[in-house]
């Protein structure tokens, strides 16, 4: 993985209010989670993932600026998607989007089953059980106001691929979460941090974090703020993103709480 360049300071319209700004409605969001479990959402809880899940998408939308700038080009294309991740693993979400994307084919490859047969692409599901996949339509609105909130354009291609990997990780997320109540706190964690040889390996992350929410105090009916942050200790192994998506969640709760 090559070095990431610095980035640019954010001004405009990214520096508006999380309320503002943000493409990922609370109702949105505890939709998705009505498919995964039948436990509330706190209102906190709600915004605290839409803010995890907007912190992912930027990130991927502004690698992928940056592999399109490369090519003096403004409107986003799927390739510019897997250049993204190509260049910063930690932008490797959602990855059950893509069996479903034509964007991955290249990418995932074929497939082969034990006995060396070609296993073939994944078609449409006809079962009328709600999936991430089939939900992800939701997320169309709110990634175009996302990439109008970055000065960016995308092709419809490149805006399915968006949405798709939000509503898997956004429902990825609240598996999680649900699994933080039930088990009474995270019952398995860790960072990975990819280095290139010469680099300094960053400071080991939030380990004190990471040790309190082991043991997770509150009733198992209820998914509050603390369950979607240590959810996001989960789905995100890369200490960069990882650290970045909690302060801004927190600072997303706050702003709510105050408002």
């Amino acid at each position: 993985m090559t070095a990431q360049p610095a980035r640019p300071e954010r001004s405009g319209p990214e520096t508006a209010s999380f309320m503002d700004v943000s493409p990922f409605k609370p109702s949105l969001v505890k939709a998705v989670f009505r498919d995964v479990t039948p436990m509330h959402v706190s209102r906190s809880a709600a915004w605290a993932a839409a803010s995890v899940t907007r912190t992912v998408l930027t990130e991927i939308i502004d690698g992928a600026r940056g592999a399109a700038a490369k090519e003096a080009r403004k409107k986003l294309i799927p390739r510019d998607l897997l250049s993204a991740i190509d260049r910063n693993v930690e932008l490797e979400v959602g990855e059950k989007w893509y069996d479903h994307s034509p964007t991955f084919r290249g990418l995932t490859g074929v497939l082969y089953d034990a006995e060396g047969v070609i296993v073939p692409s994944r078609q449409r599901s006809r079962s009328r059980k709600p999936s991430a996949v089939a939900g992800a339509h939701r997320f169309e609105a709110g990634v175009k106001k996302l990439l109008r909130s970055q000065g960016a354009a995308a092709v419809p291609a490149m805006v399915r691929d968006l949405d798709g990997i939000a509503s898997v990780f956004l429902t990825d997320l609240a598996r999680d979460a649900a699994m933080v109540v039930r088990e009474g706190g995270v019952k398995r964690f860790g960072t990975v941090t990819p280095v290139m040889p010469g680099e300094t390996a960053p400071t080991p992350f939030l380990k004190d974090s990471l040790r309190a929410w082991s043991a997770r105090t509150g009733d198992r009916r209820t998914i509050g703020t603390d369950d979607i942050l240590a959810a996001t200790t989960i789905q995100l192994f890369g200490g960069n993103l990882r650290q970045r998506a909690l302060t801004e969640a927190r600072e997303a709760t706050r702003n709510t709480s105050a408002g």
